[in-house]
């Protein structure tokens, strides 16, 4: 539930340690450029394979959606494997006047809707039906996966995309002599966007909950800790909620598109067996011609300091959960290296410390795992411990388990082998992520937007490496404070409820 974030990626060019031992050397091999429109492009050339990776990465994710309009990113994960204007309809023409229908009649619903108890209810179930019927006759000019089949049949593979907290991406693969194909296809979606089926999709949206937090314990939990923990920053949203979900219209997501799609918030990664000035040209000729617009804000909310240990519980008759969260700052701080380290520390397998204690010497919980960051790290975020108690053993006895560790670490000071240990790791689980031309497209522009250098995939190891005893223990001191913490778990249902349950 809680990988921790990979923090340095120096790893991530092993492919290339037979040939390049250093920065310098790596460097040779990436190629970048900025459009007269903002948009920044990374180029990394790989001849092993005749194969390319593409990485559309947007500055803009879940944290960045308009108050009262939850899930609005995430619904753009959603549109562009639906075509554009010319892929994906039979009449975009026609389909494109039907889709303003439904946005009219929508409208006029919602307006008869927010009456409230004087609503004319008649005339509600009249529009109710029109839009139902306008929603049915745009969608009979769509032309179902007929973007996702053209990448197919081109030999494209892993077309997909995500929305996380901080930004959202879209990427796939293709043989290098179809790289025409993904600068045509993308950049007439990042041009205009059609919110095709987008109701249909919400509902898709809506049923994520469902099954991401409604029906899971976990998921509820993790709701829990984020809505307690977090009072004003909007990492306090994780997924979105219900009734926003459901009231998301695609009016608003072109809104939503204007704002944080703009040129300049937008990264590139192509990686795999190109020429750097072929893909210059190609972004030009495709994408140099979108307009420019002005660069959304970044989140103004700030979170107000902790000034107390906050605790919620669920009631459920699942399996008992636990889930805590200590307040640290960003991933740009001094300190974010350190909390990678005593995430390992804690956590990494049998070997962590909270395995050997409580799942192996004592038996008092099946599975423990820490967390570096969470739920991402472009801001003030969370180190997150998550434990599942055995059978017999209940979350108070866990939870004072877990804090005799967290106090060890402030105590005593781990040893070096313990240290080297984690650092091995890091590395072999870098080697074993990254060796792709996809995971090198996904960090390249990640490293470069949040960290503003693609660079700290190599330097960033330096800082690994520097971390000692005396910053575990300093870090522990000075973040693992009652007052700096939020801890949720599971109770037992209550009589009534169950009896209302039944």
């Amino acid at each position: 539930m809680f990988s921790a974030k990979l923090k340095i990626v120096l790893l991530a060019a092993a492919p290339f340690l037979l040939q390049a031992q250093n920065l310098q050397e790596f460097e040779k091999r990436v190629t970048e450029f900025t459009l007269p429109n903002g948009m920044r492009w990374i180029v990394l050339e790989r001849h092993e394979a005749p194969t390319v990776a593409f990485n559309s990465f947007v500055n803009a994710g879940a944290v960045d959606d308009p108050a009262g309009q939850s899930s609005m990113a995430h619904m753009f994960e959603h549109m562009i494997g639906k075509g554009t204007t010319t892929v994906g309809t039979t009449n975009w023409s026609a389909e494109q006047k039907a889709l303003q229908r439904v946005e009219d009649v929508y409208d006029k619903f919602e307006q008869e809707k927010r009456k409230g108890a004087k609503a004319d209810k008649t005339a509600l179930k009249q529009l109710e039906a029109e839009l139902k019927d306008a929603i049915e006759s745009a969608n009979s000019y769509v032309v179902p996966n007929e973007f996702t089949r053209v990448i197919d049949e081109q030999g494209g593979v892993g077309f997909n995309a995500g929305t996380a907290q901080d930004y959202t991406t879209y990427f796939y693969s293709l043989p290098s002599n179809k790289t025409e194909l993904w600068f045509l296809l993308t950049s007439e979606w990042f041009r205009r966007p059609v919110f095709r089926e987008f109701y249909k999709e919400r509902d898709v949206v809506r049923e994520e909950r469902r099954m991401r937090v409604e029906s899971s314990t976990q998921g509820k939990l993790m709701e829990l800790l984020m809505a307690t923990a977090f009072m004003a920053h909007p990492y306090r949203n994780m997924i979105g909620w219900a009734s926003e979900i459901e009231a998301l219209r695609a009016k608003q997501a072109d809104a939503f598109y204007q704002k944080y799609y703009a040129p300049g918030n937008i990264t590139m990664a192509v990686v795999g067996n190109v020429k750097p000035a072929e893909i210059k040209r190609m972004a030009e000729k495709y994408f140099g011609t979108i307009p420019a617009r002005a660069l959304p804000p970044s989140v103004s909310a700030v979170e107000p300091e902790q000034e107390g240990e906050k605790r919620a519980v669920l009631e459920t008759n699942s399996q008992p959960f636990l889930l805590m969260g200590y307040k640290r700052p960003d991933q740009n701080h001094a300190d974010d290296p350190v909390f990678d380290v005593v995430a390992g520390i804690l956590s990494s397998g049998r070997t962590g410390l909270l395995y050997k204690e409580l799942v192996r010497d004592k038996r008092i919980a099946l599975a423990v795992q820490a967390g570096a960051t969470f739920p991402s790290g472009k801001y003030d975020n969370l180190f997150v411990l998550f434990d599942v108690p055995q059978a017999g053993h209940t979350v108070e006895e866990n939870e004072k388990a877990i804090y005799a560790i967290l106090e060890r670490l402030k105590n005593e000071k781990v040893d070096e082998a313990t240290l080297q240990r984690v650092k091995t790791k890091v590395r072999a689980g870098l080697i074993r992520q990254l060796d792709s031309n996809t995971g090198l497209a996904s960090q390249l522009p990640f490293y470069s937007v949040m960290y503003g250098d693609w660079r700290v995939m190599f330097t960033g190891l330096k800082d690994i490496e520097k971390v000692t005893a005396d910053d575990v223990q300093r870090v522990a001191k000075k973040y693992f404070a009652d007052d700096n913490r939020t801890v949720v778990h599971t109770v037992k249902e209550s009589a009534p409820k169950q009896e209302a349950s039944r």
